[in-house]
């Protein structure tokens, strides 16, 4: 039975430790065995790593690209490391240099282009990672790239055939019934040839891309979205346009993001919520009946139930279904203190330390808010391509708590795709910040 691989994400974490084992090992034998300088070397490659994407290799890069790579980021290593040793007024073995680059280039280009062949090779013969694609369109672009899907089976990709009006004898039905075929078979990835699609009917299908969470690519020719602010691949000879780039995707950056989240939890866990709990638990019973904690389902990362924890602010009630609203007469007295400062909130740290939180993305909504938004506000289920957080990007900008008119989701939901499209660590860090100043600022919207 042909399966889909589950830990791909496991690949770019496993080439950066074996790449970092490699280079610790050679600087170690002819250049030095000084942990601060090993350090700043490995230091040097991470960094370089980044800035020429030396890790971004897909299924679809060729041989020459990835060797391409491999020349650039040794021979600006090798520069650098002999920079260093130049500043620090090291004795410079210049044939010990010599050696290291040669092996370097030389490991590297072997067992990378070697790794790289021995996936390819692996698809075909076990059928397995691969990715189920679907060409919406037939013309002499789309059947090069049918070409390439069918006859290069080691880039893992298993071609179901076209949706077009046009006669073919590959054609799986007419664009109207595209959507359902879609999702009857559970395609990842749309290849679409804009050439046979009007602007409304591309619209279309960024629209049911972004709710339905499909991979969505373009066979480009001259129509308006070249303006679009789009990645260009090549499929053999085919130009593919990529139309989302969301940086968690790169393991190495989701990777970083949990950590990240784990630690900042820890530290809330055990210097603030040890505490709190009981004292604020006590407090919330004596007030009002029911437990210290509210757990509800709510929607996360692909829209996969989790139990979303809150101090309960509420007195029980049979509506939990709604949201809270000015002067709601379910919030407890103690209730309304905590949901101004956000202390309510503090126990999704839990959730965050379970894998099913981050402390910085958009907010979980309500299964109820994402039945009636979810086909009315363009993108809006884009939030769910990453983890929901305990704060974020909308929140800090003013759009918190209540929905009141169509104008907060949709900014809401903009906020919140543009921090999935543009996350960095930092901005994690600055929106943080940010939260903490509004909490003593207070807020409007904070009810």
């Amino acid at each position: 039975m042909n399966i889909k691989g589950r830990f791909s994400i496991l690949i770019k974490p496993l080439l950066y430790i074996l790449d970092l084992l490699i280079i610790s090992f050679l600087i170690s034998l002819f250049l030095t065995k000084d942990i601060v300088d090993l350090i700043f070397f490995i230091g040097f490659w991470l960094f370089l790593s980044f800035c020429y994407s030396f890790y971004n290799v897909y299924r679809f890069t060729k041989i020459i690209k990835l060797v391409s790579l491999i020349t650039k980021q040794i021979s600006v290593f090798i520069l650098l490391i002999f920079s260093y040793l130049y500043v620090r007024n090291s004795d410079i073995d210049y044939i010990d240099i010599l050696k290291l680059s040669i092996l370097l280039f030389g490991l590297f280009n072997f067992w990378r282009i070697s790794l790289h062949i021995i996936f390819r090779k692996y698809r075909i013969i076990t059928g397995s990672n691969y990715v189920t694609v679907v060409i919406v369109g037939s013309n002499h672009s789309t059947k090069r790239l049918e070409k390439f899907f069918n006859e290069q089976l080691g880039f893992g990709y298993k071609f179901l055939g076209f949706l077009t009006n046009k006669k073919d004898a590959n054609k799986l039905g007419n664009l109207s019934q595209s959507f359902d075929f879609i999702m009857r078979n559970h395609v990842d990835e749309i290849y679409c040839s804009v050439n046979e699609l009007d602007d409304n009917q591309i619209r279309e299908f960024i629209e049911f891309c972004d709710v339905n969470m499909k991979t969505l690519k373009f066979i480009p020719d001259n129509k308006e979205l070249y303006a679009k602010n789009l990645r260009l691949n090549y499929y053999d000879i085919v130009p593919v346009l990529s139309l989302r780039e969301i940086p968690l995707d790169d393991p190495i950056k989701s990777i970083t993001k949990r950590a990240f989240d784990i630690i900042f939890s820890l530290i809330i866990v055990f210097f603030l919520l040890s505490w709190l709990i009981p004292i604020l638990g006590l407090i919330i019973v004596l007030e009002s009946k029911g437990p210290i904690f509210f757990l509800q389902n709510r929607p996360g990362i692909k829209e996969k139930g989790f139990g979303c924890y809150k101090f309960r602010s509420m007195t029980l009630n049979s509506r939990s279904e709604e949201s809270a609203t000015r002067n709601d007469s379910r919030i407890t007295r103690v209730g309304k203190f905590i949901r101004r400062t956000s202390i309510d909130e503090l126990p999704q740290f839990f959730n965050v330390l379970f894998g099913s939180m981050s402390v910085v993305g958009p907010r979980p909504h309500l299964w109820r808010q994402n039945e009636i938004y979810g086909t009315k506000i363009p993108k809006y289920m884009v939030r769910h391509f990453v983890k929901p957080g305990v704060t974020g990007l909308a929140q800090v900008r003013g759009y918190r708590g209540e929905i009141e008119n169509r104008e907060d989701i949709v900014n809401r939901t903009k906020y919140d795709i543009f921090y999935i499209e543009n996350w960095s660590l930092l901005m994690d860090i600055n929106i943080i910040v940010q939260t903490i100043v509004n909490v003593f600022k207070g807020e409007d919207k904070a009810y």
